[in-house]
């Protein structure tokens, strides 16, 4: 393995000294710089991997060498090295290329994970682009995936949030696009991850019982108020709050929660006395709040507040270069969460996923897999995305179980189709049905042997004893075990 280079750019002996010192304890090749002259010269001698650079040294900007570093060598990762981390310098380092940086003062143990974590990401984006290759099957199945120039950008954007410890962040994009996930990724990163974290849909509460959820209420402050209660912020104190569908919060709401912005003060309902928070305010909309402030429907001082530091997350058509990757990392999940073994995805049927828009993004992508991971018997996923109307097998024509609406069961003739795909009808279906449709099917190609059924379906006989009652199937005969298909 080639040991790799870092030259660590700074003003400061002390700092020069002590990161040099600890890059050589790690293993790494290791020159320093003390000025801007003498970083260009050490980057044509010694030909670095890394660059720690400083912004501020005194012959040279850091963000004029970085850019003119990576515009000689785009493959060089340079993290910044910045005593301000809200200044508009970090934010236009990201701009030309920074990898990420590094806050003064700094503790050691940081710099060394935020350098392996930057090599090690290089090391995963030039790894060859195989089935399974950098997908942890053991990872929650809410981390985010890409490596698009735009989620790379969302990364960036993440740290620098949570780092900085903003105090108000927006987070702008359609649904499906992972709003939620970016709001918890802040909050995991920062220095309040310890600290509460609580959601509220704003658009799921009712108008009357929104401000009760928020600031919490006074004993006898209603009816039913038997007892005092806190509200969303006085339990968040030192954590987060995140306001997902902030578009959706009444207009008589929104001038209280921008005194809690402006003046981080609330009173319960039925309270006297005003109560102190501090907490971070993560808000996250689908909808235009621009134009909702033009039409009236959103205040336009909240908005401005809530507009300081703001996200927008790409939609999926926008990075279809994510498509492989994001197959890829739920394949490996859903093969453990339902105890199948795929292997691979087979070629038309990814073509089928990159060519498709995705209204739904993501959470529309990761559905579509987990059904068609349900639907398949082979280790060689065929997806079908919503937009395509082929037919759900191949094989020659065939009968299809069809469930009738009394519950029996009765066949249907498929003509051949090219590949074995699965299809969501035009009109959609729920998970009641999709799971009924599967029972069918096992039962159809067993002969109605509930225990051969239940076995290729990954569930108990009783399990399935239960679906059928349950579904009110019938019309499937008796099996080599005398097992009525019905219950």
């Amino acid at each position: 393995m080639v040991q790799k280079r870092v030259l660590v750019v700074d003003d400061e002996k002390l700092i020069r000294w002590s990161l040099s010192r600890m890059l050589e304890k790690n293993g790494y090749l290791v020159e320093v710089a003390g000025s801007g002259a003498e970083a260009r010269e050490q980057v044509e001698a010694f030909n670095p991997h890394m660059i720690l650079l400083d912004i501020w040294l005194p012959d040279a900007v850091g963000i004029d060498l970085l850019n003119e570093f990576k515009q000689k060598n785009d493959d060089l990762i340079i993290l910044m090295i910045t005593a301000n981390a809200q200044s508009d310098y970090v934010v236009q380092a990201f701009k030309y290329g920074a990898e990420d940086y590094i806050g003064k003062p700094f503790k050691l143990d940081m710099v060394e994970h935020t350098i392996a974590k930057a090599f090690e990401k290089k090391s995963l984006a030039q790894a060859p682009d195989d089935f399974g290759q950098g997908v942890d099957a053991n990872v929650e199945l809410n981390q985010m995936v890409g490596n698009s120039p735009k989620m790379i950008e969302v990364f960036k954007n993440i740290r620098l949030c949570a780092e900085s410890d903003c105090k108000t962040v927006l987070i702008l994009g359609e649904s499906g696009t992972g709003k939620e996930l970016v709001a918890q990724a802040i909050n995991q990163h920062s220095a309040r991850s310890e600290q509460p974290f609580i959601e509220l849909n704003c658009a799921a509460i009712p108008e009357n019982l929104l401000e009760n959820e928020l600031f919490g209420h006074q004993k006898g402050a209603y009816t039913d108020a038997s007892s005092e209660e806190k509200g969303i912020f006085e339990n968040a104190n030192k954590g987060t709050v995140f306001l997902d569908e902030i578009g959706d919060l009444p207009l008589s709401m929104q001038g209280k929660l921008l005194k809690v912005i402006e003046t981080k003060r609330f009173r319960r309902l039925g309270g006297k006395d005003e109560l102190e928070t501090d907490v971070r305010i993560i808000a996250a909309t689908n909808r235009n709040l621009a134009q909702m402030v033009e039409d009236g429907e959103f205040r336009g001082d909240l908005f401005f507040r809530l507009n300081v530091m703001v996200m927008r997350l790409p939609a999926l058509r926008e990075r279809k270069e994510d498509i492989p990757n994001l197959v890829q990392y739920f394949v490996a999940v859903l093969n453990k969460e339902y105890g199948r073994q795929i292997e691979s995805v087979a070629a038309k049927g990814m073509d089928c996923l990159i060519d498709y828009d995705w209204p739904g993004n993501v959470r529309e992508l990761r559905n579509t897999i987990e059904r068609a991971i349900m639907l398949e018997n082979g280790k060689v996923l065929n997806p079908r995305c919503p937009g395509c109307e082929n037919s759900r097998h191949v094989g020659g024509d065939r009968q299809i179980p069809s469930v009738q609406p009394d519950g029996a069961v009765s066949t249907i003739s498929s003509a051949p189709v090219e590949d074995d795909y699965s299809r969501l009808p035009a009109g959609g279906m729920s998970m009641d049905e999709m799971e009924k449709e599967l029972i069918v099917q096992a039962l159809v190609q067993f002969n109605g042997n509930q225990t051969e059924a239940a076995k290729h379906l990954g569930i108990s006989r009783d399990t399935i004893r239960y679906r059928i009652k349950k579904f009110k199937l019938s019309g499937f005969g008796k099996d080599r075990k005398n097992n009525k298909a019905s219950a």
